[in-house]
């Protein structure tokens, strides 16, 4: 019953927090909002003993990621930011209703398909097929064919150029606005 009702505390933070994000027209507001969804998120993961995910959900995304997104907007002038606001009125409501129908559409046409449901919730023999974290561990962390240790490598390096190119942008906006 606990559990049940940590779930629904976290799902309630997770809804608000991401209906917050999208619907604000503060970026930092944004920007905090989503680190709330990502905190909710490795809630969730502890919720279900899934302690390893959920110290990556934390370490990663909520730490690495959301601080990226913050750096980027930090570095971004207020002129840029304030084209970006837009209303959404007509169309693109209408339009926008009808790409989340039919993503929600898809993901429900999936977990038919795969018998998700019919697995987890008649037979309850999902734990007999779950991935346990030696196998995870092994595969994050070797370079073998399935490792994951060189894609890791690339992304870093990929995320540690731009940050550079970001601040040399920034660098040559800030010499021309000085002239």
């Amino acid at each position: 019953m606990a559990r049940l009702i940590m779930f629904a505390i976290l799902a309630v933070v997770i809804l608000a927090s991401a209906v917050f994000c999208v619907s604000t027209k503060r970026i930092m507001r944004a920007a905090t909002a989503l680190l709330f969804v990502l905190f909710g998120v490795a809630g969730l993961y502890f919720l279900l003993d899934y302690t390893f995910l959920g110290a990556v959900q934390i370490s990663i995304y909520a730490g690495g990621i959301t601080m990226m997104y913050i750096f980027a907007i930090q570095l971004v002038s207020k002129r840029t930011l304030q084209g970006l606001s837009e209303r959404w009125l007509g169309k693109r409501t209408f339009l926008a209703a009808i790409i989340a129908l039919v993503g929600f559409g898809t993901v429900i046409l999936v977990l038919l398909k795969n018998e998700v449901l019919r697995y987890t919730a008649v037979d309850g023999d999902s734990l007999a097929n779950e991935v346990t974290m030696d196998i995870i561990g092994h595969n994050l962390m070797t370079a073998d064919k399935y490792g994951y240790v060189l894609p890791f490598e690339f992304i870093s390096v990929f995320l540690l150029a731009c940050i550079i190119g970001g601040l040399v942008i920034l660098n040559n906006n800030k010499k021309e606005e000085s002239k």
